[in-house]
């Protein structure tokens, strides 16, 4: 798994740097402010999967799973911390059903 560099928009604009999602899934940092923009070059749709790690009076609450159609983009987020952000390392683990031609950067308003 890679981590994401989180890239933080500023007044005075972003251009965001994309990397090649991967295969193994990629870990990015939590909070109210960060988001994922993922984008699917392929002819197929493909499936974005956030890890939940909430437990709420003992029941697990679901993976965040969010469809990225073909040749399509989606802004993922707010990353909630209190949702998504594994005990262990303090990161987000994100999965997806494909990697071919999907691209993925990690943004902090």
């Amino acid at each position: 798994m890679a981590v994401l560099a989180t890239q933080v928009i500023a007044r005075t604009g972003l251009a965001p740097t994309y990397g090649s999602a991967a295969a193994g899934g990629d870990k990015a940092e939590t909070g109210e402010r960060n988001f994922l923009h993922v984008k699917n070059g392929g002819g197929s749709p493909v499936t974005v999967t956030l890890s939940s790690a909430y437990v709420y009076r003992g029941q697990t609450v679901s993976d965040v799973t969010v469809s990225v159609p073909a040749s399509g983009e989606r802004m993922i987020g707010p990353l909630s911390s209190e949702l998504l952000q594994n005990a262990v390392d303090g990161l987000c683990a994100i999965g997806y059903s494909g990697v071919t031609s999907v691209t993925v950067a990690s943004i902090r308003m």
